[in-house]
């Protein structure tokens, strides 16, 4: 009786854990989500305000230099059949409130050098 019990048990516990994949697990995003399209709407010479219109708040503050602006986004996917986890960063440079720099993981469009002016 003791080994019908302690059988049923293994074979109970190795059919649940052949279930594990089944269970549905959420993608994380946290950050600011940029759209590629707006960020070639950037251009040098753009004021805080003009930026944050096209972009938004950034998510990340340097509490010592308030010029220095980070676009941060990442995903952690729930599901690894569902991709790879993601990584996006911006970075943003003014000067007198004027944008004069932007670097990260996203291309700049050619007219990026051109002011609005």
């Amino acid at each position: 009786m003791k080994s019908l019990a302690l059988i049923f048990v293994l074979i109970s516990t190795l059919s649940l854990s052949a279930c594990s994949n089944w269970i549905f697990r959420i993608d994380i995003p946290q950050g600011n989500f940029l759209d590629k399209r707006d960020v070639e709407k950037l251009r040098i010479e753009m004021t805080k305000e003009q930026v944050e219109f096209v972009l938004g708040k950034p998510v990340v503050n340097d509490m010592f230099n308030d010029d220095k602006w980070y676009y941060i986004y990442e995903i952690k996917r729930g599901m690894q059949g569902f991709g790879k986890d993601l990584r996006k960063e911006l970075i943003l440079e003014f000067t007198d409130n004027k944008l004069t720099s932007a670097t990260g993981d996203f291309e700049l469009s050619e007219e990026f050098n051109t002011p609005l002016n």
